[in-house]
């Protein structure tokens, strides 16, 4: 065997187990490691201007395509604690990333070394495992056991510390005998199968609910070619949205208090059987439980056993790989109908159907400040089916998730669960780094975009180009929307009249500057007519620069976008669709 260091042996393992880019900030504490990428050249380097941005960018590289996982790197100390929210994130979300970074030297960690930390203790409750290696010749190991924590099971974050001289210790490597663990992954059995086929085959009205899970099961096609062999609407969670067509037949619209549709509300109050695959049964999804398994029984799979019961109790669980079990549905699915034993439900889907025809909110608004809906509805004029939407938290990504068109799985990237400001600019260069032929556009509000604008500069810098579509009220807009129940408007304006910028009037920071000074294009508009040639014209800037192109949009200060408390009693607070015109580019038409 070759006698190397122990670091380098560590970006070997990278490349075998299919590691191709890495984000993140360099440091003292990681030097070694950043010397063992130089030296190996295999795997490209994107550096951050913020640690958490570059935790934030692996999740971005990891959602965009099956199989991806991201690393971010940095120091154990400011830059592991700036990296916790993205663990975070990505252990909500079932987002399988690699953190590694570099600690003060074994004899010092006990010694407040300066920018020393305990990252594992910290790390633990964000991460599926979290580790500091103590012996230079365990690190083989705990790379290879990394990899098969995050595929295997539900998949997760990791981190791994690894003191200064634990890198630079030389040990003994053989890359040619190294190999990946194979995951485990649980699968159904034809008995569970057959016994959810039949409380689904005994129902009048079932309905699929259609999980992130089934994203991270690379398993889409299955999921519709389910529901079109037993003829039964789906309803996708926002983070199963895209796991089959919005414009399909069997589409039946999102349920939930915020990011829902109409119609996906009305279809769920009248079914009285879901089938739950890959999902959490997340309360936004739900509402309160009484008001969502009320008159209705449930199957629930999910990967994970704790998931089973961890909201409600389901009348059969079933502890499976979403892809994995869908597999064994068409199986079963098929000797079924050749044997003529399923029910038709032309009645049922007919039902949803008019729902998804008749329920549509109005998005033709003229207003000048422009409102909010009308932004999206010029989105959908502008951006074709295969446009990747990125957005993580706010009205902006509510109205988003009401009002836009998703059609393939990955073409809606969103953070779930944790939603943290700032998400969306990393999130959105980590999509583009992992696939720059992707048409990929953000969606953001002002304080969102505000919070990591300066990852912008890694746009530009990277050429990695993508359409960032900015809403700005200066306002922040949710938390301002639910103080109304206590009523108040406090700490929640951005407001304010910027010296350098008096056009802008009470809208405060000029993005337009900011982001040109990054590096970037931007186009500013006011009046609803401007948006889609807007668009046009950030199309054509990212092209012939490469660069992230930022369309802001000045809104009106004060929209109250739908939403409520339960999924029977979600307020409307603008005027609802009548006619085709007052949606124009609803999914399905009214007239």
């Amino acid at each position: 065997m070759a006698k190397m260091k122990a670091i380098e042996a560590v970006a070997k393992i990278l490349e075998l187990e299919g590691v191709t880019k890495a984000f993140g900030v360099p440091g003292a504490a990681i030097n070694p490691f950043y010397a063992a990428l130089r030296g190996l050249g295999t795997i490209e380097h994107v550096l951050a201007r913020h640690v958490e941005g570059a935790s934030h960018m692996a999740e971005g590289y990891t959602r965009a395509n099956p199989g991806n996982i991201g690393l971010c790197i940095g120091t154990s100390g400011p830059a592991g604690t700036d990296m916790i929210t993205g663990l975070y994130s990505a252990m909500a979300d079932s987002i399988p990333i690699l953190c590694i970074t570099g600690q003060a030297p074994r004899a010092r960690m006990h010694k407040e070394d300066f920018q020393a930390v305990d990252i594992e203790a910290i790390a633990k409750p964000v991460t599926k495992w979290a580790i500091c290696v103590m012996e230079p010749a365990q690190l083989i190991g705990t790379f290879q056991q990394a990899f098969h924590i995050m595929r295997s099971g539900r998949p997760g974050p990791v981190l791994i510390d690894m003191p200064f001289d634990v890198q630079m210790a030389e040990i003994e490597f053989d890359a040619e005998a190294y190999q990946p663990m194979t995951a485990y992954k649980p699968a159904a059995n034809r008995i569970q199968i057959e016994k959810a086929l039949t409380m689904l085959n005994e129902s009048d009205k079932p309905l699929l609910v259609s999980g992130g899970g089934v994203i991270n099961a690379n398993a889409d096609k299955q999921l519709t070619e389910f529901a079109e062999l037993v003829n039964v609407p789906v309803i996708p969670t926002l983070m199963g949205w895209g796991t089959i067509p919005d414009d399909h037949a069997l589409m039946a619209g999102m349920c939930g208090l915020q990011t829902s549709h109409r119609y996906g509300n009305a279809n769920m109050l009248a079914s009285d059987f879901v089938l739950g695959l890959g999902n959490r049964f997340a309360n936004r999804h739900t509402g309160s439980v009484d008001v969502y398994t009320k008159g209705r029984k449930f199957v629930h799979v999910d990967i994970e056993p704790t998931q089973i019961g961890r909201v409600f109790c389901p009348d059969l669980g079933i502890v499976s790989d979403a892809g994995a079990a869908l597999d064994l549905f068409l199986e079963v699915a098929k000797e079924w109908k050749a044997a003529g034993k399923l029910k038709d439900r032309s009645a049922w889907v007919a039902e949803c159907q008019e729902r998804k025809r008749t329920m549509q909110r109005k998005t033709n608004f003229d207003n000048v400040p422009v409102k909010p809906q009308r932004v999206y509805q010029e989105m959908n004029k502008v951006f074709g089916r295969d446009t990747t939407y990125v957005s993580t938290i706010g009205l902006s990504q509510i109205a988003a998730a009401q009002f836009l068109h998703v059609y393939s799985a990955r073409n809606w990237i969103n953070c779930g669960q944790a939603g943290p400001l700032g998400w969306t600019i990393p999130a959105a260069l980590g999509v583009v780094a992992a696939d720059k032929s992707r048409n990929v556009v953000a969606i953001s509000g002002d304080y969102d975009f505000q919070f990591m604008i300066e990852e912008l500069a890694v746009g530009a810098q990277f050429k990695l180009p993508y359409i960032h579509v900015l809403v700005n009220n200066s306002y922040l807009g949710l938390i301002r929307q639910a103080q109304r129940g206590f009523d108040m408007d406090f700490c929640v304006q951005l407001s304010f009249e910027n010296i350098n910028s008096p056009e802008l009037g009470e809208y405060g920071v000029d993005h337009v500057k900011v982001v040109e000074g990054l590096g970037c294009k931007a186009i500013r508009v006011y009046k609803p007519e401007e948006i889609a040639p807007a668009l046009e014209q950030a199309k054509k800037l990212m092209a012939e620069f490469s660069v992230p192109v930022v369309v802001e949009v000045i809104l009106e200060r004060v929209t109250n976008v739908s939403m409520g408390v339960e999924i029977d009693a979600v307020n409307e607070f603008e005027e609802l669709a009548e006619k085709g015109v007052d949606a124009p580019t609803a999914i399905s038409m009214l007239d």
